[in-house]
């Protein structure tokens, strides 16, 4: 009796245990850019763990009403891939399904952010393939050097557009003249301005 007991809690405890097909894989929904620099990190893990942080610094309570409404007021702000983060998950207005519970309940019970979304994934795996693009080193790169698609994205990060640029040096003459207020320490380090 003793032995059928103990083997039905064997069994139930690995049914209960994630199998290695749901658990994240090595670079799934993983913040990288904290092991290594320039390398891809993924939107949910480093959005979620800013967002966490966010709410502690904040003093908000932990309820999942709270969270889940400071989480639809950050979405608002957010831009590129986390825009696109925030539409998966329904925190957009034009978001055609709200997931928001399986963010906001979680985390108040103070779940680690990687766990949220090792869950996430199994609701919808395009959360996980979405990565940020390589940044580039304004400080550094020769701007020449950069394809015209590249240029637009460093005015786009900044929020800024270039009306009435035709030629490839008009991008780069924009970029220069922007740096200073949106990038003062790549200015700073460049000598070719």
């Amino acid at each position: 009796m003793l032995c059928l007991s103990s083997l039905s809690v064997a069994l139930a405890a690995l049914a209960l245990a994630p199998s290695s097909s749901d658990a994240l894989k090595d670079g799934e929904c993983e913040d990288k850019s904290v092991k290594l620099l320039h390398v891809v990190s993924v939107v949910c893990v480093s959005f979620l763990g800013r967002f966490y942080q966010s709410l502690q610094d904040n003093h908000v309570k932990f309820t999942s009403a709270d969270i889940e409404k400071d989480l639809v007021k950050t979405c608002k702000d957010a831009k590129g891939k986390e825009n696109r983060f925030c539409y998966y998950i329904g925190g957009t207005n034009d978001a055609a399904t709200k997931i928001l519970n399986e963010i906001s309940k979680p985390l108040s019970y103070h779940t680690p952010v990687d766990k949220i979304c090792e869950k996430l994934k199994k609701k919808d795996s395009q959360i996980c393939e979405l990565k940020y693009d390589k940044q580039v080193d304004l400080s550094t790169v020769d701007l020449k050097k950069l394809k015209v698609k590249d240029l637009k994205k460093i005015l786009e990060e900044w929020g800024e557009s270039c009306k009435g640029c035709a030629e490839k040096s008009d991008f780069i003459r924009k970029i220069n003249e922007l740096m200073p207020k949106y990038a003062p320490n790549a200015a700073q380090a460049r000598t070719d301005l």
